[in-house]
């Protein structure tokens, strides 16, 4: 993405209309925005191209899947050299299970949000990111019992 790119009204609200809505089509949100349908096809066409959209997904509900269980893990390394941090990086955004990576401080190297069918399933993605990694010196997991909010959206200034 550019260092810098300046986003005027038209581009924000275009992004909060996505953002609350992507599957859109391009005349719905061209409506919703008050622009034309070629305005609103260029506009996120180059915001695409410059990044700030990174990609479109379906996002699915929890309960979907009618069983599972989320973990919040705070991962702390024995070694925090940039090596080491990029290694455990890949391997972690690797794993399928692992649904966000985000490198923090102070405090853990790392705080994983990670999906597993049931606590066995759990149990095998440990043994296979954290327990086979010598460099992996504490893993302290918070298991969600309610999701009270999720918003994944970047609010406009």
């Amino acid at each position: 993405m550019e260092a810098f790119i300046d986003l005027d009204p038209v581009d924000w609200r275009l992004l909060e209309l996505l953002q609350a809505d992507a599957s859109l089509t391009n005349q719905a949100l061209a409506e919703a925005a008050h622009v034309s349908p070629a305005t609103a096809l260029r506009r996120v066409k180059r915001l695409r191209e410059v990044g700030v959209i990174e990609r479109f997904t379906a996002l699915l509900a929890p309960a979907f899947a009618g069983r599972g269980l989320t973990a919040l893990c705070e991962v702390t390394l024995d070694r925090q050299g940039a090596e080491h941090l990029d290694a455990f990086e890949a391997r972690a955004v690797a794993e399928a299970a692992v649904q966000q990576c985000w490198r923090v401080s102070p405090g853990p190297d790392f705080m994983l949000v990670v999906w597993a069918a049931d606590m066995p399933d759990y149990l095998a993605l440990t043994q296979r990111l954290f327990t086979q990694d010598a460099n992996v010196r504490n893993v302290k997991a918070f298991f969600a019992t309610k999701r009270a909010k999720f918003a994944p959206t970047v609010p406009s200034p």
